[in-house]
């Protein structure tokens, strides 16, 4: 194992903000990951960035009417300041768009090219006659050959996983226009990834078959049986990095080309802000490079890349790749298009303070290894019986013990009797049981085994009860204390991967001082005489109706997805039949109109209902003239009860509908009727 650790984190796209699913399958695993290596004292390079130059950036622009750098600086910003709320200590975060990635990915392709490793090809692609443009991978949709699902993207199938071409779509379609697209020759340089099989066969499938996690593996070998074909590694497209040669104008880098690079650039603009060398990273056998993706990465990370890489011919490969499953939403998937999620920049918003409560819950719910599910019950039940009463428990017991018997200093211990000796063995087990897991990415596991720390500290309060025995034997409490003090510190020192933030309070309460993560038993923890201030609630308890409102939230997603209309305003309280019964509606004609004195807003109207002619005041005479109207059939609410506007009585209500520019338009008969005819 080297002491050299090349971190990196998939590149979230730019064309949304980051949800739940995203921080409990990459990001918060990937960082405690880091913070763990960094307490081990080692050399830590944790690196991520925005892709920028992804599909889903020119869709986004299309869709919302602005330029894709528009989008993409909108996004950047969003999602980086999520992860800063949020904990996730990157060495780096940078973009895809940076001038050192241009350079870094640009000079990876020409080396590549220089040394004769790409082919060129002419082919037939998909063309969309009516907006004149070459279909990339995902402006085309159709139904995928393996699992028959309608909504496949040229490049892959959501549903079942499977790596698609274009061409192998059935009934394809653009997105563009909805047209189906023509073929037409277009030349790209392609990867013939099937030249490298025997590499990739011997480098995964021989030499990782035992550490690698068996969801990665399984799919690697899966592809490779399957056998690999040449893949371009450019676009025809005009957003992306460009294609540095001088017969490549309208093209760019593919993306899965592109993006990955990404870790080597911001290493380097990491690397000259601190004075290191990025090659010892990416170019020394002495660094383990660990790439954290979720699943439908793991092909561009353990086929593509690599295989890019050995082609270079300069780099290392990965050490490992953690790939987790996917995380659902109250049992359904998350959907960034159906707006079914939790937004990271929301949560922080409506539960501020309250981070390392949704990495705890995201966390002890990971999806290591199979599709796992988050619900705010669930997350409820995770902050309120465990974090509070468990963890946070026991820490406020320790600091007001400790305060109100001994002013906050840590006593004097005197003979430890088996009790005190069985408990500081256990506690310096911890380390190891933590470590070992975290070293072999399992992140629940080791989680657990913080919170078993926290439960034995609990017993042993429990069962020693100090508040009895202070009583009768206040030397036997000193020692008790001071046992319970060491078991409160190794928490502050344990958590700081998992909980940043109360791992920082604890820290700062009880007054310690940082240590490498072997080194916390070299001594106690807290010796005697160390002073210790009065410990603030670690976590606070949440209650049904905050919960409730965070559920009604998700109800109320569900409604507007339902919409046919998006701008539709919500269906109003429902009524009953009789309800509706008493309605009179009539056909009626305007007869005079004239505008209300000292109201902009206002038209007072003489309208025959058929009945009689009455007044009506309406607030229409932003979106009519007086003239206009006069002599207009309209739809009249009859029986409304009379009330003044402007002193003015008004004897009913029109029907009116908003146009989408904002005026007015009347609800009116199809055609002319006599006044005071019953509608309904």
């Amino acid at each position: 194992m080297s002491e050299r650790k090349m971190i990196t984190a998939a590149l979230p796209y730019a064309n949304g903000p980051v949800h739940i699913g995203h921080l409990a399958g990459v990001y918060i695993p990937a960082d405690v990951y880091a913070r763990f290596q960094r307490k081990m004292g080692r050399d830590v390079a944790f690196i991520c960035g925005s892709d920028e130059h992804g599909i889903p950036i020119t869709i986004r622009a299309k869709k919302e009417g602005i330029t894709p750098q528009d989008v993409v600086d909108k996004y950047h910003e969003i999602i980086k300041k999520s992860f800063e709320d949020l904990g996730i200590s990157f060495d780096e975060y940078s973009r895809t768009t940076s001038k050192k990635h241009y350079e870094t990915a640009s000079e990876f392709f020409l080396k590549m090219y220089e040394n004769g490793k790409f082919t060129e090809e002419v082919s037939e692609q998909f063309y969309d006659e009516q907006a004149g443009e070459f279909l990339a991978d995902r402006y085309i949709v159709g139904t995928c050959p393996k699992c028959s699902n309608e909504n496949a993207y040229g490049d892959q199938c959501e549903k079942c996983g499977a790596t698609l071409s274009p061409t192998e779509l059935i009934h394809p379609k653009s997105m563009l226009s909805g047209n189906v697209p023509t073929l037409k020759l277009t030349k790209n340089w392609y990867l013939p990834l099937n030249e490298y099989e025997n590499f990739l066969n011997e480098w995964i499938i021989e030499g990782h078959k035992e550490d690698w996690k068996p969801n990665v593996y399984g799919q690697v070998k899966s592809w490779l049986n399957d056998g690999l074909k040449p893949r371009a590694m450019t676009r025809d497209l005009n957003w992306g990095v460009p294609v540095p040669l001088p017969d490549a104008d309208g093209k760019v880098l593919y993306v899965w080309f592109d993006a990955p690079i990404g870790y080597i650039s911001f290493t380097k603009e990491w690397a000259e802000k601190n004075g290191k060398d990025w090659k010892d990273y990416w170019q020394n056998e002495n660094s383990d490079l660990i790439h954290f993706i979720g699943k439908d990465n793991i092909v561009f990370h353990c086929i593509i890349f690599p295989a890019m890489m050995k082609a270079h011919g300069d780099y290392i490969m990965p050490k490992n790749v953690p790939a987790f499953e996917f995380l659902n939403l109250e049992n359904d998937k998350i959907s960034t298009s159906r707006n079914w999620a939790v937004w990271a920049h929301e949560y922080v918003e409506d539960f501020p303070n309250q981070q390392d409560v949704l990495r705890y819950a995201l966390l002890s719910s990971a999806p290591e290894t199979k599709d796992n599910n988050f619900t705010w019950k669930d997350f409820q039940t995770k902050n309120n019986s465990e974090l509070v009463g468990i963890f946070g428990n026991f820490i406020n017991r320790v600091a007001v013990l400790t305060n109100k018997y001994y002013e906050g200093i840590v006593p004097q211990y005197h003979d430890f009797e088996q009790v005190d000796k069985d408990l500081y063995s256990e506690l310096k087990q911890f380390p190891e049981k933590i470590g070992k897991n975290l070293e072999e990415f399992r992140f629940r596991d080791a989680l657990a085994e913080l919170m078993n720390l926290a439960r034995l500290g609990n017993k042993y309060l429990a069962d020693e009860e100090p508040w009895k025995v202070i009583k009768d034997n206040p030397e036997r409490v000193k020692t008790q204390m001071f046992c319970a003090l060491q078991v409160a510190a190794a928490l502050a020192y344990f958590s700081e991967p998992f909980l940043p933030f109360t791992a920082e309070k604890m820290k700062k309460g009880l007054h310690l001082e940082d240590k490498k993560w072997n080194e916390v038993f070299d001594h106690f923890l807290i010796p005697v005489g160390h002073k210790i201030d009065s410990m603030p609630l670690l976590f606070s308890k949440i209650e049904d109706e905050t919960i409730e409102a965070q559920i009604q939230k998700l109800e109320n997603t569900k409604i507007n997805n339902k919409k046919t209309n998006p701008n539709a305003n919500p269906m109003k309280e429902e009524i009953q039949f009789d309800d509706f019964t008493k309605i009179d509606l009539r056909t009626a004609t305007i007869l005079e109109a004239e505008k209300v004195e000292k109201a902009d807003k206002l038209l007072k109207l003489k309208v025959d209902t058929g009945v009689d002619v009455r007044t009506v005041v309406s607030g229409i005479a932003e979106s009519f003239t007086p003239e206009e109207i006069i002599g207009k059939q309209v739809m009249i609410l009859l029986n409304l009860a009379p009330r003044k506007i402007r002193g003015i009585e008004s004897q009913g209500m029109l029907l009116l509908t908003t146009k989408p520019d904002g005026k007015l338009s009347f609800v009116t008969p199809e055609d002319k009727v006599e006044n005071g005819v019953e509608i309904g």
